[in-house]
């Protein structure tokens, strides 16, 4: 039988592998942070296409693969897929004394990991609205000590400057506020959900000429309450259009123009690079 370092040890190998990340801290700290400590008591509920497979009993060595386990049946929230999340953390590269931003907690599971890769000297910021993960999050991540577990509502409370804002919860567009809480070189990673058959992992970082973006896989979230629906008066794209976005912008500081691929409130995607460049 496999035990249950050597299934933690296998599994952070398989996370890194699957993150395609030069970082070598990234396997060590899914070894290292426990993921049953997150989970609740087992065994688990696992839900796979769509249907649900409970563990054989609540030996955690059963959710050290890349498995869904839910948290909040009845609302649909789970656990993360593990390998989505290792390729999310990998890309926004968390480095020693950063600020991160987490949206979306849930019960802290992939917060205590950005946490770790931010250590020593970095700070994270942990929203959750959910009452009850919020609660569970603020217990689970009591023993690190650079992190602020909020129960709120991230899309209106307004978010911290951040070098990293690590959105887990769907929205149409990124709210203005959060593009303006990256410090310089910051980097957003978000699901955008502009339309119903439209999702996308996207990329936002902060240069000196604007925000660029790249939308590097499909990604389906449940919606962010508050930023999750777009008004009848936008511009929403098809899923080539939004394939094409490589900039977004704030309407404040500069009118959507012809490259304009999707508007959403006070936010436009663009077709051009922010150094100019048009993608075809």
């Amino acid at each position: 039988m496999t035990g249950i370092a050597e299934a933690r040890k296998f599994y952070a190998r398989l996370m890194a592998a699957n993150a395609g990340s030069a970082d070598p801290r990234l396997e060590e700290v899914f070894a290292e942070v426990p993921r049953e400590a997150f989970l609740g008591p087992g065994p688990w509920t696992v839900v796979a296409n769509g249907g649900k497979v409970e563990t054989p009993s609540a030996d955690p060595v059963h959710i050290y693969q890349n498995v869904l386990v839910s948290l909040d049946t009845d609302k649909g929230i789970n656990n993360g897929e593990p390998f989505l999340h290792a390729m999310w953390i990998g890309k926004v590269a968390p480095r020693p004394g950063e600020a991160v931003t987490h949206v979306g907690a849930g019960t802290g599971y992939y917060t205590a990991l950005l946490t770790e890769l931010v250590s020593p000297g970095g700070t994270v910021t942990a929203f959750e609205l959910e009452p009850s993960l919020a609660h569970r999050a603020r217990e689970n991540l009591e023993a690190y000590g650079n992190v602020t577990v909020i129960h709120g509502d991230a899309v209106v409370g307004g978010l911290p400057p951040s070098d990293i804002i690590y959105v887990n919860a769907g929205v149409a567009a990124p709210p203005a506020e959060w593009l303006r809480a990256l410090k310089p070189g910051g980097r957003m990673v978000f699901p955008w959900r502009p339309a119903e058959r439209v999702g996308l992992a996207v990329m936002a970082i902060r240069t000196d000429k604007g925000f660029a973006c790249d939308q590097f896989m499909r990604s389906w979230f449940i919606p962010c309450i508050g930023a999750s629906l777009a008004s009848p008066a936008t511009k929403i794209p098809d899923r080539d259009k939004a394939a094409r976005g490589r900039s977004i912008w704030l309407t404040a500081d500069k009118a959507p123009d012809s490259t304009a691929t999707a508007i959403i409130g006070d936010v436009w995607f663009s077709s051009q690079s922010v150094g100019g460049r048009r993608s075809q």
